[in-house]
């Protein structure tokens, strides 16, 4: 496969050796190094057997090498090695781990060129990846197709043909329908089942119906997990039952059902949006004695509700914490930490986070640029209203090297601002890039700075700055 042969063997060189060995090996290239060496000796009389190519290929696809791993498989073919089935899904599921669906049809349908013809478990498997990556339509014809050559409904496709038709609420209903059947086909609803069909209904907004069948799989001796709660727990919270998900958050201890990082986020979220952030804070310090260890998601959902009820201060200390454990803010959590700077007129707090964000490398996109353009415009604003007209002019310089765009809002306070101090080439200087960018000086800001000149009794300075501006706007209006 490309690797120098450097490893040595022993006279006693196996299979099972060479397997172990490509199995312990946890740098990929090395790994390939053993094989090859392997290959070295067919001259000796060793051969690979299909543990050793299918070692050697799951070694391949779990570093993305995907080429190589399709290349072993094609030797495999002209060495009448023995392929199974595993060895072919081992390459689906990690193209289905990258988002490759269409690639995972392709090896799929390579299986019977290889004589390995797929079984029911190869059907599902590829049909649950298709799901999985929301090839919806897709999906559902190849679930066709697997009926359409005999291949029954057990309770494992129709788990996932169910998992299908919950992602949409036109299809919500025939996933329902279908569940209410699998008796009739001779298919029990499991727990996974119920779990599928509550986190669709709680997804869609339909708790009440969502809280019936989590009521009823109790009944049906189904055993709710994590998800399942955590599913029921999140669509409260979002429909404001707070304390109805407190109570299942209590009957998952009763029942040793241990809470995961996204039920304790889910419950935290719900608390916040109720004005309740101070005992999310303390459902933090449980979910951190549990070892649980939490992610962005908690973390930025504290932070909004602490900025929410005024509790600044608190929401920075979260924020150092989330910076203690390696997790980087992105746009939307400075923009609430800033928003709630300057809901307290500490502009120059704000300013400071700003410039972070910048060294932070987080940059406006298509996502993000109105969150920018506001945050921006309102710090400097704040800024010149507040009396720091030079820090106000650094983030317009910022802004204008990074392409974020001002508004009249913004123009006008920093031309007045440096109007009043007497600052009258830097105000004309705004006023001119005001007007390339297509934003027309108000009456305001015309006489901030006309006043600033008259004021300096450079009259005729004034007067000419004045027709060169109309003449600009003249001409912009002709165009």
């Amino acid at each position: 496969m490309g690797c120098k042969t450097l490893f040595k063997w022993s006279k006693q060189i196996t299979p099972s050796i060479v397997e172990q060995l490509i199995q312990a090996e946890r740098d990929v290239q090395k790994a390939i190094l053993i094989f090859d060496s392997a290959t070295a000796e067919y001259a000796n009389g060793f051969r690979h057997d299909h543990n050793t190519f299918g070692r050697m290929i799951s070694k391949l696809v779990s570093a993305n090498q995907f080429r190589s791993a399709e290349e072993l498989l094609n030797r495999m073919k002209e060495e009448k090695c023995n392929i199974t089935e595993d060895i072919f899904l081992s390459l689906c599921r990690a193209y289905g781990r990258v988002h490759r669906p269409l690639d995972v049809i392709r090896v799929f349908n390579k299986m019977e060129n290889f004589q390995c013809k797929p079984s029911e478990r190869s059907y599902i498997t590829v049909f649950a990846i298709l799901v999985e990556e929301n090839q919806l339509k897709l999906a559902l014809r190849f679930y066709r197709h697997m009926r359409e050559i005999g291949i029954p409904p057990c309770i494992a496709s129709l788990n996932v043909l169910i998992k299908a038709l919950c992602k949409n609420r036109g299809t919500m209903e025939a996933a329902l329908n279908i569940f209410r059947e699998m008796p009739d086909r001779g298919c029990t609803p499991d727990s996974y089942t119920y779990g599928t069909l509550i986190n669709g209904l709680c997804r869609l907004g339909k708790i009440g119906e969502a809280k019936e069948l989590f009521k009823e799989m109790e009944t049906k001796g189904c055993l709710p997990s994590v998800v399942t709660y955590t599913s029921l727990i999140h669509g409260l919270c979002q429909h404001g039952n707070s304390d109805e998900a407190i109570g299942l958050f209590e009957e998952m201890t009763i029942k040793d059902i241990e809470p995961n990082v996204f039920t304790y986020s889910a419950l935290m979220d719900g608390l916040c949006k109720g004005g309740r952030s101070s005992q999310a804070m303390e459902l933090l310090e449980m979910m951190i004695s549990k070892r649980h260890r939490p992610n962005t998601i908690t973390y930025s959902t504290l932070i909004h509700g602490l900025c929410k009820e005024g509790k600044l201060q608190e929401a920075l200390e979260i924020l150092d914490r989330m910076k203690l454990q390696g997790l980087k803010p992105d746009a939307g959590l400075y923009g609430k930490i800033i928003s709630g700077f300057c809901d307290i007129r500490k502009f120059q707090e704000a300013a400071n986070f700003l410039d972070e964000m910048v060294l932070g490398g987080i940059s406006p996109n298509r996502l993000t640029w109105s969150l920018h353009v506001r945050i921006y415009n309102m710090v400097v604003q704040g800024l010149c209203i507040n009396g720091d007209p030079n820090r106000a002019f650094q983030l317009y310089l910022s802004m204008r090297t990074r392409g974020i765009s001002l508004d009249t809002g913004t123009f006008d306070p920093l031309i007045e601002c440096f109007s009043k101090r007497g600052d009258l080439h830097k105000a004309s200087r705004i006023v001119d890039e005001m007007v390339i960018d297509g934003c027309l000086p108000t009456e305001k800001s015309w006489t901030a700075v006309l006043g600033g000149f008259w004021n300096r009794r450079k009259v005729r300075e004034a007067a000419e700055f004045l027709q060169v501006e109309l003449m600009n706007e003249l001409v912009e209006t002709q165009i």
